[in-house]
């Protein structure tokens, strides 16, 4: 698929995770034109920090959580720290920026690969419950949230692609969606 040039030209959006989907993620985003801002896994559960942050760096347009960083190798201590850390910096992005602007925002949560470790499946079901549930409670106030949960096979460039469309404009039609790519493993 591609994207006309410039499609995210005059968009600032958060980005937090690591690795090769986060990479892929964070290259297709600015080759659209868009100004990314990396948010470290450290200041995004530091809620002082990430307040911080995310004033520093106003106005935000929409956040993408890359959860696999955070989740690992699994087991119900990464399962925690991955929810807990998707949480914070959703709020931090969503309070400090998004909420108030009058266009609203959109967040992107990228839950780990289906048969990433020991308690993927929960995080996966985590994720899209998280932006189900701020789909709702943050509507009025224009905040969209969706949750992609990549197969074990998915590539990182399709990832990126889908999470540059559900970041544009159009995308924005989109709140409380499970997108999946790929067989669950």
């Amino acid at each position: 698929m591609s994207f006309r040039a410039g499609m995210l030209a005059g968009r600032r959006l958060a980005v937090t995770g690591e690795g090769p989907e986060a990479d892929a993620v964070i290259g297709a985003l600015r080759e659209l034109g868009a100004e990314v801002e990396v948010l470290d896994a450290a200041t995004a559960a530091d809620e002082d920090a990430a307040a911080a942050w995310v004033a520093a760096r106003r106005p935000l347009h929409a956040l993408v959580v890359g959860a696999a960083a955070a989740f690992g190798d699994g087991g119900p201590e990464r399962l925690s720290a991955t929810l807990e850390l998707t949480w914070r910096a959703a709020r931090a992005v969503a309070t400090g920026s998004l909420i108030e602007s009058a266009e609203g925002g959109r967040l992107v949560f990228v839950a780990p690969r289906a048969g990433a470790g020991p308690h993927a499946e929960a995080a996966r079901a985590g994720l899209e419950n998280l932006a189900r549930t701020l789909s709702v409670e943050w509507a009025r106030f224009a905040v969209t949230a969706v949750a992609v949960t990549p197969g074990a096979a998915t590539e990182a460039g399709d990832i990126a692609t889908l999470v540059a469309f559900l970041v544009s404009p159009a995308g924005g039609y989109y709140s409380g969606c499970r997108f999946d790519l790929g067989a669950v493993a």
